[in-house]
């Protein structure tokens, strides 16, 4: 009987640490595949940021400082586009490399091009995504992090710029924290900024994201 009750503990062990060595090897496996999602539901946001920031831009000479100004804009603004207006044919396509092959459509008359005003919101947003939920980080309640300003190049000319931005901690809350730790640490390391981001206020980067 005694044999029995410690032959019976011993497989009882023997599972316990089984369970925890699989469990210690899929966590950070669980934890990069939920990391990743919330990467690209945060990347496309600071997409959809950037767009709304580049026409806002076109058409007021910088960028909006406050989300209110700029989700008020894709509401209720317009703005220019330039339309084309026929077909280039596959010969041209053909022959010449794809821009080349429209000046030469355009040159020949077979494609025109009209410039035509239209509502910001049926541009760059439409039914895309909820302009409602533009300024916050997907999956939480947290606002992104933006704001704009002017920067001089060496030049001496003044360049218009913005940035808006997502740490680890916001994205990723509610994912294993020292996870996010192990993450922010080595971006530091590195000298890189903790999380996703897209333009900078310190140096003109033509708006680019730190996932590109």
């Amino acid at each position: 009987m005694k044999k029995l009750v410690i032959h019976l503990v011993m497989v009882a062990l023997i599972i316990v640490l089984g369970y925890c060595l699989y469990d210690s090897i899929m966590q950070p496996i669980r934890f990069q595949k939920k990391a990743d999602w919330r990467k690209e539901l945060t990347v496309q946001s600071l997409k959809n940021i950037r767009d709304a920031q580049i026409a806002f831009k076109s058409q007021t000479g910088h960028y909006a400082k406050e989300f209110d100004t700029l989700i008020d804009f894709i509401q209720n603004g317009r703005i220019k586009i330039v339309k084309a207006i026929g077909n280039i044919p596959d010969s041209f396509y053909n022959k010449y490399p794809r821009k080349v092959a429209e000046q030469k459509a355009i040159e020949a008359g077979i494609v025109k091009r009209d410039t035509i005003e239209v509502r910001c919101y049926d541009s760059l947003c439409g039914n895309r995504y909820d302009l409602a939920q533009l300024k916050f980080v997907p999956t939480t309640t947290t606002p992104f992090e933006m704001d704009a300003d002017t920067l001089e190049t060496a030049s001496k000319v003044k360049v218009p710029v913005f940035e808006a931005k997502a740490p680890y901690e916001v994205y990723l809350q509610g994912l294993d924290k020292q996870e996010i730790i192990n993450m922010k640490d080595e971006a530091q390391t590195l000298g890189r900024y903790p999380g996703l981001k897209v333009g900078s206020l310190t140096e003109y980067n033509n708006n680019a994201g730190n996932w590109e």
